[in-house]
């Protein structure tokens, strides 16, 4: 079951990249994603990429990439810079790559003008990921990401839907079928950020919370409560084919072994109300 999940790998430097993409060969997990944020950006991101692509070419990796991260001093170089990029890292080795904004968008540089872009251009024979907030409008109060996911699709562009971690089941459910409507004739697959509830992440999100990712407090109060919420969370991407994206550390022993452990109790609890337990193969 494991490795139809994917795992959001996090290093600081090649060494510890190496490490990692070991422990993951080495625990039969094969799908990856490498993101752009924190000290993975800029030739950092690339060097990363060219390490896996010559060394680690068995992996189904799929590579975020952050406008706002890879912004280099107007609009014009950094639109130069994405396309020297897909060019180089995506087309010619065959990569997927989800395209996102970045936490702070840059005037005029975000994913839909890139994508209307990359459509007006005609050369690009690709397609990329896109993210997904179910959260933003009832939370947040920002107008606009159904909208905004309609022009994405338009650019007919589109090969996959990352959806932002939330702990909202009414409404992510909502929106679910809003996308599944209007993706009817394409047959997008979709992605759900899955996160790993433990003491330490818990303080580490009250003390820091994410960017525009709602966590009711109700399950920051209580591990206990946050533990039900995920199986609950988890049965919902098993019911409605969406293929977990895990994004907590989990490339040592000891979280990889507490992961497996939660995950048993979450198939238990889901064979037992669904009387069968089909793998989820994306």
């Amino acid at each position: 079951m494991i490795n139809n999940y994917r795992f959001e790998l996090n290093f600081k430097n090649i060494k510890q990249l190496e490490d990692k993409l070991n422990f993951c060969k080495i625990n039969n997990i094969n799908k990856i994603n490498i993101p752009c944020k924190g000290l993975i950006k800029k030739e950092f991101f690339n060097e990363a990429i060219e390490y896996i692509n010559k060394n680690y070419y068995d992996f189904d990796v799929v590579y975020h990439y952050s406008l706002y991260h890879q912004y280099k001093k107007n609009r014009i170089v950094s639109y130069q810079y994405f396309l020297d990029f897909i060019t180089k890292f995506i087309i010619n080795r065959n990569n997927n790559i989800l395209l996102v904004s970045g936490s702070n968008k840059k005037k005029d540089f975000d994913v839909v003008q890139v994508l209307s872009d990359l459509q007006n251009e005609g050369v690009f024979n690709s397609s990329v990921g896109v993210a997904y907030n179910p959260y933003l409008l009832k939370y947040y109060n920002s107008v606009g990401e159904r909208e905004r996911y309609e022009k994405k699709l338009s650019t007919g562009l589109i090969n996959s839907i990352w959806l932002q971690y939330g702990t909202d089941i009414n409404l992510l459910e909502q929106e679910i079928k809003f996308l599944k409507n209007i993706n009817r004739e394409f047959k997008i697959p979709l992605f759900g950020s899955l996160l790993i509830p433990s003491k330490q992440f818990v303080a580490r999100f009250k003390f820091r919370p994410w960017k525009e990712v709602y966590i009711s407090r109700k399950y920051l109060s209580s591990i206990e409560n946050f533990q039900l919420f995920t199986t609950d969370l988890i049965n919902f991407y098993l019911d409605n084919n969406i293929c977990p994206v895990v994004e907590t550390e989990s490339t040592t022993s000891k979280s990889l072994n507490f992961l497996y452990g939660l995950l048993n109790n979450w198939v238990t609890l889901y064979m037992n109300k669904n009387k069968k337990y089909d793998l989820l193969i994306i």
